[in-house]
């Protein structure tokens, strides 16, 4: 069987997107982490929060083999993911004005947490909203997405502002407005987004160095294990039962 040329040319871009984002938000990453290390270190929860397709990233730490334990997802109800109907409904709630407030205002998070948010235009309502609210709250941000955006659209937030501008650390996921990274002939309109693949190892890069961090305190980060290995679910016991105070995907 023949290769495809147009599959070869996306993994050739999505590996080119993130030997970038490897070089050019190194310092980012570790600040990042840092971070983390930081509000576990302290007794504080973990909270990261997208919209749509951004949620994929968000969802990718969460309770999951190799992630810590304490990294919650923020729901927002019609938001996350695609599986309300109409799905168009997730994309039009992201623009409602006070959404946000509302939604930080009934959730568990407090001051001395931390929340990633990750939008990869940042320039709806809902993500602008929920950094300028988190922060207000006492909680640190850190914001991921493509800082392109800002200056080659236009906020929807009343302010003129991104997510970018409120946030305390950035990663730069590099991604080209419109979310694609191919063309080709006989195909109208660009295709083959990879902005799931380079937010989801900014976000991973970013556990990673939050866990070289705790061991370098003298604190074991508090990782789940694979449920599929002997062993697994017994650790995740342990490690819930320490931590149930701060994982909120249980109740």
């Amino acid at each position: 069987m023949s290769e495809s040329k147009l599959a070869g040319q996306f993994f050739d871009a999505a590996i080119g997107l993130l030997q970038r984002v490897r070089d050019e938000e190194s310092a980012h990453v570790a600040a990042a982490g840092t971070a983390v290390a930081d509000t576990v270190a302290a007794g504080g929860r973990l909270f990261a929060f997208g919209a749509g397709h951004s949620s994929l990233a968000a969802q990718d730490v969460v309770y999951r083999a190799g992630g810590f334990a304490v990294m919650n997802l923020l729901t927002v109800p019609g938001v996350v993911g695609v599986d309300v109907m109409p799905a168009t409904l997730g994309s039009a709630l992201e623009r409602v004005d006070g959404l946000a407030g509302a939604v930080l205002d009934s959730s568990p998070a407090r001051a001395g947490d931390l929340l990633v948010i990750i939008s990869l235009s940042g320039r709806n309502a809902l993500p602008v909203e929920m950094a300028m609210n988190a922060r207000a709250l006492g909680l640190k941000v850190i914001g991921v997405t493509s800082v392109a955006y800002a200056t080659e659209t236009t906020s929807r937030h009343l302010t003129g502002t991104y997510l970018k501008d409120h946030c305390d650390i950035v990663l730069d996921s590099k991604i080209a407005v419109g979310d694609a990274e191919l063309t080709a002939d006989g195909i109208e309109a660009p295709f083959a987004p990879a902005s799931t693949v380079v937010t989801s190892a900014l976000m991973q890069a970013m556990m990673a160095a939050a866990a070289e961090e705790l061991v370098e305190r003298g604190i074991e980060p508090p990782l789940l294990r694979s449920g599929n290995v002997d062993g697994g679910t017994e650790w995740n016991g342990r490690v819930m039962t320490e931590y149930g105070d701060r994982i909120f995907y249980r109740h």
